[in-house]
């Protein structure tokens, strides 16, 4: 094995603490979604824009819908062949698929999320209602289901959602109520951040810059001389909330730099070139 890959750690996951996560974040969600359909400006607000491109906000819930679908359709379903994919190998993934993801969100919008407010609202609830009552059945720790991307074990796989929802509940809040924080279930907001940061050492292995994202994640990356003791010469450091936007694209790092949400230190601290980590 390269020394490069050995410093990178293999981080596994709780799948009680991974349903459980899911769950909480999934009930915010689901208030969240209820509220702004119940607005007297519903309607607008549904059709306002959002930092995701052509996205409106009815795009982005039925997109969060089928974050949740996803485990409901194809828990049960032939995997395919191949080795299981990572977390992390599907953070990498996820760089070449949003054309395909923009696609299947606006096919949605279409369909069960094209109603009124109250039928939006109603649809997404029934689509975390299918999901959270069959991951309450029990499940072999070596199910594996299938992805867009390729197969994975069940437990990893609810690592994804927790990344999906964590991410783009952060973009429903900036759409509709700007400026506000949205309510993340903190043990989600723990694995969506631990795992964009291990993302980051996979995809840019070595130790010469050490990322801080207290109190969830504490990483090393890029090629360059390891640090082995003492104060280490290049580090980043950063809140969770940051650190995830930077990491799928939704702040720029100089902006950052500007506003005083993230410091650098070091000749070798500027990550910028290597962000975003997760399409």
């Amino acid at each position: 094995m390269p020394p490069a890959a050995r410093r990178v750690r293999v981080r596994t996951y709780d799948p009680a603490r991974s349903r459980a996560a899911l769950t909480g974040q999934a009930e915010a969600l689901r208030t969240a979604v209820h509220r702004l359909c119940a607005h007297a400006d519903a309607d607008d607000l549904l059709a306002g824009p959002t930092r995701l491109g052509e996205w409106r906000v009815r795009e982005l819930v039925a997109h969060l819908g089928s974050v949740f679908d996803a485990v409901t359709d194809n828990l049960g379903l032939p995997a395919g062949d191949g080795a299981p994919l990572s977390p992390t190998d599907w953070v990498s993934a996820t760089r070449g698929g949003a054309p395909d993801i923009a696609a299947a969100a606006g096919q949605r919008t279409g369909q069960a999320f094209a109603g009124t407010p109250a039928q939006v609202s109603a649809a997404l609830g029934a689509a975390i209602d299918r999901c959270l009552a069959v991951l309450a059945d029990d499940h072999a720790p070596g199910l594996l289901i299938p992805t867009c991307f390729g197969p994975m074990l069940l437990s990893d796989h609810l690592v994804t959602r927790l990344v999906e929802t964590v991410v783009h509940a952060d973009d429903l809040a900036d759409a509709t109520a700007p400026g506000s924080e949205f309510p993340h279930d903190r043990q989600a907001l723990a694995a969506c951040t631990r795992l964009l940061a291990d993302a980051l050492a996979v995809q840019a292995p070595g130790g010469a810059v050490e990322l801080r994202v207290p109190p969830f994640a504490v990483v090393q990356c890029v090629e360059g001389p390891r640090h082995t003791r003492g104060t280490p010469p290049n580090v980043v450091e950063t809140s969770p909330l940051t650190w995830i936007r930077l990491a799928t694209g939704r702040l720029e790092w100089a902006r950052a730099l500007d506003v005083a949400q993230l410091t650098a230190s070091g000749e070798r601290s500027d990550l910028s070139r290597l962000l975003p980590v997760m399409g």
